[in-house]
């Protein structure tokens, strides 16, 4: 089953707070994106159930390989769209928020485009 675009920041936003941090738990996920604790629960209940997550006897929450595949995909997503949008004079906070919106519709066509040319013109 496919993630759809909530799913997707969920997973994002574990592997973000996993590597700043040793043990993922649900108030990191809370903080992180603004949501209530019950919403936080019904979601990652979703992503366990689905086999995106895994939740083990200490609360801490892992990326399973499909779950961890996604999030690695959307972060790179906007890690360069965030890049790129900087790089055109817009502001940290709106490149923020704006490739945030832009990631999750890119087909993976045209964001392989925008990448290449991230590459080779603009990360040098």
């Amino acid at each position: 089953m496919a993630v759809l675009e909530s799913g997707e920041n969920y997973l994002e936003a574990i592997l973000m707070i996993s590597r700043e941090k040793d043990g993922v738990h649900a108030i990191d996920i809370v903080n992180n994106l603004g949501f209530s604790k019950p919403s936080v629960s019904v979601m990652l209940k979703k992503l366990k159930d689905e086999k995106y997550i895994d939740i083990d006897e200490n609360q801490h929450i892992h990326l399973l390989p499909e779950g961890l595949k996604i999030a690695e995909k959307i972060l790179e997503r906007h890690e360069i769209l965030t890049d790129i949008l900087k790089y055109l004079g817009v502001d940290d906070e709106t490149a923020e928020n704006d490739a945030c919106k832009i990631e999750h519709d890119l087909t993976d066509t045209t964001f392989d485009a925008i990448k290449k040319v991230y590459i080779e013109k603009i990360k040098k």
